[in-house]
């Protein structure tokens, strides 16, 4: 049956009128980039709880010696050893706590939502490893240093292994941090080759 002409004009302009859905690789980019977001925003709090407000507060524990963690240039067995004389067991105990809280969620999600901004940034997967390296080794670190410092700590008098063993890990742990966040800035402004589908600069999905 042949159609009308009112029948063929609506059929189109219903066609029309349906906006077209955003490709599947779009949407996971935009979710992507949501929880990115929220992982930053949650790393950038811990950072600030766990180095500048609770490891700060701890130096009225401690006769004002900062804690190892905040020595970006290490220390030495006789620092820990005065740090042991003026910390008594409940404030050695609160530091330990505060290794396995904040300490240990830090690291965890501020590598997460650095993997993931390169992951949505990096097009190539050798790239990809290349920038998450210094991510995933600060974490094994940073987890590492929370124990060897509590280690250190324990004894009256420190043993100098345990001491260097903590004081390298320190120091490490820092160069690490620095060279992730490198890392990450780098994933955003790579030549147009490199990058992800939709990502970089002044680029926009389709």
């Amino acid at each position: 049956m042949g159609r009308t002409r009112a029948q063929i004009a609506r059929k189109h302009s219903t066609g029309a009128s349906t906006a077209p859905e955003a490709p599947p690789a779009d949407r996971q980019r935009s979710n992507g980039s949501l929880v990115l977001i929220a992982a930053a925003v949650a790393s950038l709090f811990l950072f600030w709880y766990f180095h500048l407000l609770t490891l700060g507060q701890m130096t009225q524990l401690s006769g004002g010696l900062a804690m190892p963690d905040m020595m970006i240039g290490g220390y030495d067995a006789g620092y820990v050893e005065r740090l042991h004389e003026a910390m008594d067991d409940d404030a050695r105990g609160q530091l330990s706590y505060l290794h396995r809280t904040a300490g240990t969620l830090f690291p965890l999600i501020f590598a997460f939502a650095w993997l993931l901004l390169v992951q949505l940034n990096a097009g190539r997967r050798w790239l990809r490893w290349l920038l998450w390296s210094p991510v995933i080794l600060f974490v094994v670190v940073d987890l590492w240093e929370n124990i060897a410092i509590d280690a250190a700590l324990a004894q009256a008098t420190p043993d100098a292994g345990a001491v260097v063993l903590a004081s390298t890990l320190t120091v490490l742990r820092w160069v690490l941090l620095g060279l992730s966040l490198v890392a990450g800035v780098a994933s955003m402004f790579l030549p147009r080759g490199l990058r992800a589908p939709g990502a970089g600069p002044g680029t926009k999905s389709r």
